[in-house]
């Protein structure tokens, strides 16, 4: 990627973001808590993400207005159609990865 310029290489990461999206809402299936047990990461982490962004370079942005835009409803009408409670298996393995994460960040 470096030799491209910034404007392409902008516009490829922003394609890719926009197929990162589609892809996760082509896959609702695949809950938040198992993007954050494998990747840690989720759906609010982007949300999240995006406002930073917006705030590095004095955009106006709310989290609500970026989790509609990463979710592509309200968020609260999409975790009332697609969020599962989480299992105590899902929850015991986020706990064990965010225990390995603290230890690797203190050790």
């Amino acid at each position: 990627m470096q030799h491209l310029d910034d404007a392409t290489r902008t516009e490829l990461e922003a394609a890719a973001f926009r197929r990162l999206l589609r892809h996760l809402d082509e896959h609702k299936e695949v809950q938040n808590i198992d993007l954050m047990i494998l990747a840690d990461f989720c759906r609010n982490c982007l949300s999240k993400w995006l406002v930073a962004a917006a705030d590095e370079r004095g955009v106006e942005f709310d989290y609500d207005s970026a989790r509609e835009h990463v979710y592509g409803m309200p968020y609260a009408e999409w975790k009332g159609k697609y969020q599962q409670e989480a299992t105590p298996e899902q929850l015991a393995a986020f706990e064990a990865r965010q225990a390995a994460k603290k230890e690797r960040q203190d050790g």
